[in-house]
């Protein structure tokens, strides 16, 4: 007997800052299991709107943010400080208030293009060995999470490689605006994570969302790797 594949289902908030709320409870508990099994916690993050009150919500846990360490899920090719600097908004909602000893590791380094960048960024990946305790994703209006852009170049890789993270180059789109230039975490680089969940918010993404539930390839909409990979995914959304 063929026994069907579950689908990941969407917890539904009233507001987006309940569900901030709901969510930094669950990666809470994962860090707090994290300390008791061995010292310290680690955390992927993604930039973007939706995800700045969960981080907000976060950095005022009482939890021993010196023994945490955040990396980035992806990162557009500009340096810190500059507009678009996925690393600078981490630091700037994460990490204060309580989470202010925390660390996080960024995804750009000082060379001309991410590809030259990849062998660098692996390296100091892989030295922060085993799955991450918790992963936040994102997802756009065209069905991209992390840096998986539709039919970008160096997709196939962040889906197929054994590297933990590759250059991308997306197709020029509204949503990709003129960083089209990436540094993302490959498909097997999260997919083994304690806890991954994916934020959404307004109508829109929700119907991407159903959309990318329905059978179709995963370089059209490239979310459907992880739902995939990984149907125990916590998916919440909020208006």
């Amino acid at each position: 007997m063929t026994v069907p594949q579950r689908k990941p289902s969407i917890m539904s908030f009233d507001s987006r800052d309940a569900m901030a709320a709901h969510i930094a409870d669950m990666i809470e508990a994962r860090l707090t299991l994290a300390f008791c099994e061995r010292g310290q916690g680690r955390l992927a993050l993604s930039g973007g709107s939706t995800p700045a009150g969960l981080y907000q919500a976060l950095s005022m846990r009482d939890l021993d943010w010196a023994s945490v360490s955040a990396t980035l899920v992806d990162e557009r090719w500009v340096a810190p400080g500059e507009e678009g600097s996925n690393e600078t908004f981490i630091k700037k909602t994460l990490q204060q208030n309580r989470a202010a000893t925390a660390s996080v590791t960024g995804l750009w380094r000082d060379a001309p293009s991410p590809a030259d960048a990849e062998e660098d960024v692996n390296a100091a990946l892989n030295e922060d060995v085993g799955p991450y305790d918790a992963v936040v994703l994102g997802m756009g209006n065209d069905g991209h999470t992390a840096s998986w852009f539709p039919h970008a170049d160096g997709l196939e890789a962040a889906l197929r490689s054994a590297k933990r993270a590759c250059a991308v180059k997306a197709k020029a789109s509204e949503v990709t605006g003129d960083h089209l230039h990436r540094m993302t975490l490959t498909l097997s680089a999260m997919a083994e994570a304690k806890f991954i969940c994916l934020l959404l918010s307004g109508d829109e993404k929700r119907q991407t969302f159903e959309t990318a539930l329905k059978r179709g390839k995963a370089e059209d909409m490239p979310v459907r790797a992880i739902l995939k990979r990984r149907p125990d995914i916590w998916v919440a959304w909020a208006p």
